[in-house]
C-alpha cells in the first residue's frame, strides 16, 4: 500500500477555514491525527499506543532549553526510527559541501554568478545540491553554507534528513513538493520552506526540473525577529506561516534512506518507507511562508532605512543582537523618501551577504543580476549600486515609485563566506564583477557645493 492519507476536515468546517493541509501560526504547539483518536490524550508515551503505534520524541533542543525556546515533539508512527534504519556507508555527496570547507583560495573581492543551468541528466534533489559558499563550523553548531539546488527528478523511495542542519529552501524556478514525517508542503517561487534539524523528506517535482537556494543553517533555529519600535505588526506575520497537518505512507518495499552527518552522506537499503507519523504533537516541526504576504516598513520622510527592517526570520547567536543568519528578502513596496538616494547606499558591512534573485530587478543592479543568480559581498569588502543605478537615481524625479514584480533575498552571517572551488571556477561566475566600481564617474567639483 502507498497512499498520502491527510486528516480528516470537520463536516462543520466554516467557509473560511484554511485550506486543507495546514494549520496556521509561528513556533505555536500543534497537534493532529491522520486517524481518529491516534493521539494520546493528557500523556506522550502511554503503556500502549492507538493502532499500535510507536510513540518517539525528536528534540530540537536540549531537554532542559528555557521553556520559551524548548523546541520538541511527539511523533506516533508506525515504526520508530530506529526500525528505518540500515546498514549505513558513506556515499558520494557530489558538489554538497560543509563548512569548515576551504577548498578555494578565498576571493577579496564582491563575487556574482549567472543562473547555474539544470543539468540534462535526472538528478534528485539532493542530487543537484550545489555548495556555493559555507561559513564557520558545522561540528561548532556555528555558521551556515548557501547553496543552489538543481532538481530534474523526484526522488522515488528515496528518503532524506539532514543532521547537521535545519534547512532553508527558497525555490526559484519551478515547484516543490516537500512529504515529510509532519506531512506535506508545496511550495513555489515566491515561498520559502524551512525543514528542521532531523526531519525526513521526500522532494517531490510536481511541475517539471526546479531550481533554487538552500540555507543550511548549523546554529539556533531560524525565529521571527523582535520588532521594537515597530510594536505589534507588520514584517512576518505569525498567522501567515503554516505547518501541515499529519499525514503518513504505510508502504513496505525497497527504499533507501540518505543521512547528512558530520558533513557527509550516508546512505542505507531499507524496508519501508520512514514517513509513517500517524499523529503527532509540538512545537518542532517543518513550516511555510508566503514571502509575498511580508509587510514591508520604510522611511516615508527622508533618508534610507537599514537593511534590517527588511529580515524575515533571524538565527540568534550568543552575541545580543549579531544574528548566526538573517534572512533578508526585498520585496514589492513604495519608494517615497524627498531628497533621498532611494537604492541601497554604498556600504562595508561586518556582516557577509548572500544575495539570489527570485523574479523581477533589483534596484541597485538593473545590469546582469537576473533571476536564478547570487552574489557575495563578504565581511568589510565594499559594494553597492552599480554606475546605471546610481546615475539614474541620482538624477530621478523623486516623485512617489512603486517598485513591482521585484523580490531579491539576502542570507547574512556574522562570519565570512568561504566559496567553493567548483563555484570559483564555475562559467557562470562574472569573471570582472568585482571591479564594477572602476566604472563610476568622479564627480567632484570643489567650485559647485
Amino acid at each position: 500500500m502507498n497512499e498520502i492519507r491527510p486528516a480528516p476536515r470537520p463536516d462543520a468546517a466554516p467557509a473560511t477555514a484554511l485550506a486543507p493541509g495546514y494549520m496556521s501560526g509561528f513556533g505555536n504547539g500543534f497537534e493532529t491525527e491522520a486517524l481518529p483518536g491516534a493521539l494520546p490524550v493528557g500523556r506522550n508515551s502511554p503503556q500502549r499506543c492507538a493502532y499500535g503505534l510507536y510513540a518517539e520524541q525528536l528534540s530540537g533542543s536540549p531537554f532542559t532549553a528555557p521553556r520559551s525556546s524548548n523546541e520538541r515533539s511527539w511523533l506516533y508512527r508506525i515504526r520508530p526510527t530506529v526500525a528505518h534504519w540500515g546498514d549505513f556507508a558513506p556515499i558520494d555527496a557530489r558538489l554538497w559541501r560543509t563548512a569548515p570547507g576551504h577548498d578555494a583560495p578565498p576571493a577579496i573581492a564582491p563575487l556574482r554568478w549567472d543562473p547555474l543551468p539544470l543539468p540534462d541528466a535526472p538528478t534528485s534533489f539532493i542530487e543537484g545540491m550545489t555548495t556555493i559558499t559555507t561559513a564557520g563550523d558545522a561540528d561548532a553548531r556555528s555558521g551556515m553554507a548557501a547553496h543552489v539546488y538543481l532538481a530534474t527528478r523526484s526522488m522515488q523511495d528515496e528518503y532524506f534528513y539532514n543532521a547537521d542542519a535545519e534547512m532553508l529552501i527558497v525555490p526559484q524556478l519551478g515547484a516543490l513538493r516537500i512529504a515529510t514525517e509532519f506531512g506535506v508542503i508545496d511550495i513555489a517561487p515566491g515561498e520559502i520552506a524551512v525543514i528542521p534539524r532531523g526531519v525526513k523528506l521526500r522532494a517531490e517535482l510536481p511541475a517539471g526540473p526546479a531550481r533554487g537556494y538552500v540555507c543550511e543553517n548549523y546554529g539556533g533555529a531560524l525565529t521571527l525577529p523582535d520588532r521594537g519600535p515597530i510594536g505589534a505588526n507588520c514584517l512576518a506575520n505569525p498567522r501567515d506561516f503554516l505547518t501541515p497537518v499529519a499525514a503518513y505512507e504505510d508502504q513496505d518495499g525497497p527504499a533507501r534512506l540518505i543521512v547528512k552527518w558530520g558533513g557527509r552522506l550516508w546512505g542505507a537499503d531499507i524496508a519501508h518507507s520512514p514517513l509513517d507519523v500517524v499523529a503527532w504533537h509540538g512545537n518542532y516541526a517543518p513550516y511555510k511562508y508566503d514571502l509575498r504576504r511580508y509587510s514591508p516598513v520604510g522611511p516615508v520622510l527622508f533618508d534610507h532605512a537599514d537593511p534590517s527592517i527588511f529580515t524575515v526570520l533571524t538565527a540568534p547567536s550568543e552575541t545580543p543582537g549579531t544574528a548566526n543568519i538573517d534572512f533578508v528578502i526585498f520585496p514589492e513596496r513604495w519608494m517615497v523618501a524627498e531628497d533621498t538616494f532611494r537604492p541601497p547606499w554604498y556600504h562595508m558591512n561586518v556582516m557577509s551577504e548572500f544575495m539570489g534573485l527570485i523574479y523581477g530587478q533589483y534596484d541597485a543592479k538593473p545590469q546582469g543580476f537576473v533571476p536564478g543568480g547570487m552574489s557575495l559581498h563578504n565581511c568589510m569588502l565594499p559594494h553597492g549600486p552599480d554606475t546605471e543605478a546610481f546615475e539614474g537615481a541620482s538624477r530621478a524625479e523623486l516623485k512617489p515609485h512603486k517598485l513591482t514584480g521585484t523580490l531579491a533575498f539576502m542570507f547574512e552571517t556574522r562570519l565570512p563566506q568561504h566559496v567553493t572551488a567548483h563555484a570559483a571556477s564555475h562559467p557562470s561566475r562574472q569573471r570582472d564583477y568585482g571591479l564594477y566600481g572602476q566604472r563610476l564617474q568622479r564627480h567632484f567639483d570643489p567650485t559647485r557645493p
